[in-house]
């Protein structure tokens, strides 16, 4: 899986830890930095990596900062992305089986190093189950399709 991931200063060092997860999974990485621990403004990174996965050049997108709150605020403005925040296993999982999460954001300053892992692993193999789960999504993708024929005139 090609997976974007991004952070502000605040998650570079969650980042990076991720990072070398993901590659140790097995999966290819696109890193929108930031990448050091000089402030920086949340809404850059975030925004390239949810145009990433909107536009299809990865699979999933990642996204970390201090409360994950302005990651998530910030992606969820690029259409065709559904941007979790999660703070725990089951928020991971239910982001995926139920909403068809294709970005996480995590709070770096919130949640510790060995469960922000295995947020990342659950959420990567979790599948989006569908079923009933499937027109409520597909409602969230018709009012982005009705908003930008609004725009377009």
């Amino acid at each position: 899986m090609k997976i974007a991931i991004g952070s502000d200063h605040r998650g570079f060092d969650a980042k990076e830890k991720v990072r070398t997860l993901l590659h140790e999974m097995g999966q290819e990485v696109v890193d929108h930095g930031t990448d050091s621990r000089q402030a920086c403004d949340y809404p850059d990174p975030a925004l390239r990596v949810a145009t990433d996965v909107a536009s299809g050049r990865v699979e999933r997108g990642i996204l970390f900062c201090g409360s994950g709150i302005g990651m998530s605020i910030t992606a969820n403005k690029v259409d065709g992305v559904r941007a979790a925040l999660c703070h725990d296993e089951l928020t991971a999982q239910m982001s995926r089986r139920h909403n068809d999460a294709n970005v996480l954001c995590l709070p770096a300053d919130l949640v510790g190093d060995s469960l922000m892992q295995m947020m990342v692993r659950l959420w990567l193999q979790t599948p989006f189950e569908a079923g009933r789960h499937q027109r409520r999504v597909q409602k969230i993708v018709e009012y982005e399709h009705q908003r930008r024929d609004d725009a377009c005139g």
